[in-house]
């Protein structure tokens, strides 16, 4: 899924949320004690239970979830460098005057894969450096496939070749798909609508006491916060301070040694 949350506004508009739902919760357990002083806001530790515990449970899968999709796209740009380094070694099994094209084609491929992950945020720009990795794959695939065939190629060099290729061509596909699989919308609304809830039978239960604890609200509500604040940052790697753009520097050392 192709969707994006920004963090920050989410953390934001959670962490306001949480303190509104902590008075209401207040005030409506302080109103149940006007009504009946002798019974305190009790009785309910069954439901607070199961809610916090759905809402520990929904933020332990989704943070487990992401950062098993992080480390994914980070092996993929291991094993993308793999590829493009295996291939372009393997150029060496074509006739010589096939290979300096090929190099140099190969040179402007590693440019564009190492800038694809830095227009992230810029579609229009991503979809350009996209079709252009597209036209020179096609390049490169129809060159190295006649180049198999001239005299001077070695004999394997079909056979070995064409299926480094396929592999480096094939992770492009891998990496944008990775890029885009996202658990669904409904999850992080589920994140918001419960983490809410919680607030509000956390605040109904400090109805009890005379004076806001502001120390327990202000640390409920921003452990809560920062641990969301990290699942989506952790979740799109290409917008916020966890990224993934310090492993990209393994294309940038492939591309140096091309040199």
């Amino acid at each position: 899924m192709n969707h994006w949350i920004p963090a920050a506004p989410f953390a934001a508009a959670l962490v306001v949320g949480m303190l509104i739902c902590l008075e209401v919760g207040r005030q409506l357990g302080i109103r149940n004690l006007a009504r009946n002083p002798d019974r305190a806001p009790s009785g309910l530790g069954t439901v607070e239970g199961a809610v916090f515990g759905l809402y520990g449970l929904l933020l332990a899968f989704t943070f487990y979830g992401a950062a098993a999709r992080f480390d994914t796209r980070r092996q993929l740009i291991a094993q993308e460098a793999n590829a493009i380094g295996t291939a372009y070694l393997r150029l060496d099994l074509l006739p010589p005057e096939s290979q300096i094209p090929l190099r140099d084609r190969f040179r402007h491929y590693v440019d564009f894969r190492v800038e694809a992950p830095r227009k992230a945020r810029d579609v229009a720009a991503l979809e350009q450096v996209m079709a252009q990795t597209a036209a020179l794959q096609t390049d490169i695939w129809a060159r190295a496939v006649a180049a198999t065939r001239l005299r001077g190629a070695h004999p394997d060099a079909a056979r070995l070749l064409i299926p480094a290729l396929n592999d480096m061509i094939d992770i492009v596909t891998t990496r944008a798909m990775a890029a885009r699989i996202h658990p669904p919308l409904v999850i992080f609304g589920l994140m918001f609508v419960l983490a809410l809830l919680c607030a509000l039978l956390a605040g109904y239960g400090m109805a009890a006491r005379e004076q806001r604890s502001w120390p327990h609200i202000t640390a409920f509500a921003l452990i809560t916060v920062v641990a969301v604040y990290v699942v989506l940052d952790i979740e799109y790697p290409r917008r916020g301070f966890i990224r993934l753009d310090p492993y990209d520097q393994v294309l940038v050392d492939l591309r140096q040694s091309m040199k």
